[in-house]
């Protein structure tokens, strides 16, 4: 069947097509998360919204699924791509605002997983791949520095990090799951699973809470776009976006998130977007799209021009 041209049921095309709905679920996700952190809620409470609504949906699905010897690889995948991605990335809100952790989170999750893929598997990088890689950390730079230097919140280079290292966890989980070929509905029921065994027991002894505070429709408004869209919907996405053009190429896909989220938080947040930063929106978007390009697409743009 096509569509416009497109072959819907060419594996690149679905791949794409997976991955604009991860880019538009989690642009709405840093624009929800960092609306959450100025609130009422902690960072520790929108995990647990992440993780206890999508455990609850997820859990005897999972069990009844996957047989005990498969668990420890999705534990693994929990560790990344659950509970470590989801705390740093709710940590990070409450230092940045919602622009940043679309150029860092999503404009990071492309960078580390050509890093990895490179130093791991000995892939050898192309010349599109490569030129995406180096345009996505010029916008990258040109953020951080913007970061650095604000006098209105000195702080907010801790977010920054924060991001940073949520995206490596990402980058990680999804380098994992292809590498494993694990089901993309397996991994995120997994995630799920796991996640929200170890994680709400910790919370509701140790961490503290805004939740009690919070009106229900907050609780429920954050309980689904970040149990549902964001925890099963957007990962389960980018899950099978991987398999179908790859880790690489899902991951740059995920760089044009920062567009969507600075945009959504300069009208929806009120936060400034300066020019430093719409210029790195641009530059890392531009990363993105040739990231995402089929190299021998790239090759025969380039031939036909010549």
């Amino acid at each position: 069947m096509k569509l416009a041209g497109l072959d819907l049921s060419s594996n690149q095309t679905k791949g794409v097509l997976a991955a604009l709905v991860t880019v538009t679920c989690w642009s709405g996700f840093n624009i929800v998360s960092r609306f959450g952190s100025k609130g009422v809620f902690t960072p520790f409470d929108l995990a647990a919204l992440r993780f206890g609504v999508a455990g609850m949906l997820t859990m005897p699905l999972f069990f009844y699924l996957v047989p005990k010897r498969e668990w420890p690889k999705y534990m693994v995948l929990a560790f990344f791509g659950g509970l470590g991605y989801g705390l740093l990335v709710y940590s990070g809100f409450a230092f940045a605002p919602s622009a940043h952790a679309g150029i860092f989170v999503n404009g990071g999750i492309p960078f580390w997983t050509v890093i990895l893929t490179a130093i791991l598997a000995g892939f050898k990088l192309s010349r599109h791949v490569l030129l995406a890689l180096l345009l996505s950390t010029c916008g990258l730079v040109m953020i951080a520095f913007n970061s650095v230097m604000a006098v209105h919140a000195p702080n907010e280079w801790i977010g920054d990090m924060l991001f940073l290292a949520a995206a490596f966890c990402w980058a990680v989980f999804g380098l994992l799951i292809r590498r494993w070929q694990i089901r993309p509905h397996h991994g995120i029921f997994g995630i799920a699973t796991f996640a929200s065994l170890v994680y709400l027991p910790i919370y509701y002894f140790l961490l503290p809470k805004g939740l009690m505070d919070a009106s229900w429709g907050d609780i429920v408004f954050q309980g689904v776009y970040q149990g549902i869209i964001a925890a099963l919907l957007a990962a389960g996405m980018f899950s099978y976006a991987t398999h179908k053009i790859g880790a690489c190429e899902a991951a740059m896909m995920l760089a044009l998130v920062p567009a969507f989220s600075a945009i959504g938080g300069y009208f929806i947040l009120g936060e400034d977007l300066n020019a430093v930063v719409i210029f790195g929106i641009v530059v890392v978007s531009a990363g993105a799209l040739l990231g995402a390009t089929p190299a021998n697409t790239v090759a025969f743009l380039i031939k036909d021009k010549a």
